[in-house]
This record gives C-alpha cells, structure tokens and sequence, in this order.
C-alpha cells in the first residue's frame, strides 16, 4: 500500500509540474465530487457499523460452521451481502472462520458476496447509476459468487461431482 502513496505522490508532483492549472482544476472537481458523495457514504457507514456490531464474528462462524454444506455456503452468501468490510479485514475474517471449521465453500461465497454484492451500499449506487442497473449488478454479482465458491468447493473437494 506505500506503494501506491508514493507513487500517487509522484503522479501529483508530476502532474504540478507539467501543468499547475489542470492539477488544480482536477483538485477542485475532485473536491466538489467528495463533498457530494461524503453524506451517502458517511450514512453508508454508520449503516455498515451498525450492522457489524450486531453481528459479531462468533455468530458468524456458528452459523456458517453448520454440518450442512448448502445452508451454510447460503447464509454466508447471505451475511456477505449485507456486511461490508474492506478486503484487509475480511481475509484475515476468512482465516479465522476456516480455524473454526467453517467449509471453504462457505467461507469462499461469504467472501466473494462480502466484495462483490452490496444490500446495504444498494441506496448509494441506485443514486448515482441508477435503479435497474444497480439491481442488475448486484444480482449478477451474486450468481458470480454462488458460481465461485462452488467452484472452490469443488477444489477442495468439499462438493464431489
């Protein structure tokens, strides 16, 4: 990740350097969009800290831990639709719930939804793409996820065809 700041540092010293009027024109508008998006995403996150404080990581593992393949890789499709974490926490979530004897199956379809599909980001994205193509990318970001974690658990033979 340093990586990156160093080099979006360098882009911008650049970018000032070529031309001190386009970086800050790009500034301004990057500011203007900010300050647009800034209330959705700070109710997005009050949202998103809600919904984790009330479902705590031991719910979590209990339910998708289950002896029944197909409720637990449903559920974890599920609660991965409706949390957000960034990718940072939810690898390391995704270890913690594989010590805990949650199936790869179901770890990979919690996962996949975690990133791919968004309930609770569903209001901001309607807002700026609009109604049908947001409930579009959402659901066939599902069908991608369902697809996946079979595929993974059909790796790690945990689905036998």
């Amino acid at each position: 990740m340093t990586y990156l700041y160093i080099f979006a540092i360098f882009i911008i010293i650049l970018s000032f350097v070529k031309s001190r009027e386009k970086t800050y024109k790009g500034f301004k508008v990057a500011w203007k969009k900010l300050k647009k998006i800034l209330p959705s995403f700070t109710k997005m996150l009050i949202a998103v800290s809600v919904i984790l404080y009330l479902i705590p990581e031991s719910v979590i593992s209990k339910y998708l831990g289950g002896s029944n393949l197909f409720t637990g890789t449903l559920l974890g499709s599920i609660f991965g639709s409706i949390t957000i974490l960034p990718g940072f926490v939810a690898f390391p979530l995704s270890s913690v719930l594989i010590d805990k004897g949650v199936s790869y199956t179901a770890v990979a379809s919690f996962t996949t939804t975690l990133m791919l599909v968004g309930i609770i980001t569903f209001p901001v994205e309607k807002e700026y793409f609009g109604w049908k193509l947001s409930l579009t990318r959402n659901l066939v970001s599902y069908l991608i996820c369902i697809i996946i974690s079979i595929i993974i658990g059909i790796f790690y033979g945990e689905l036998i065809i």
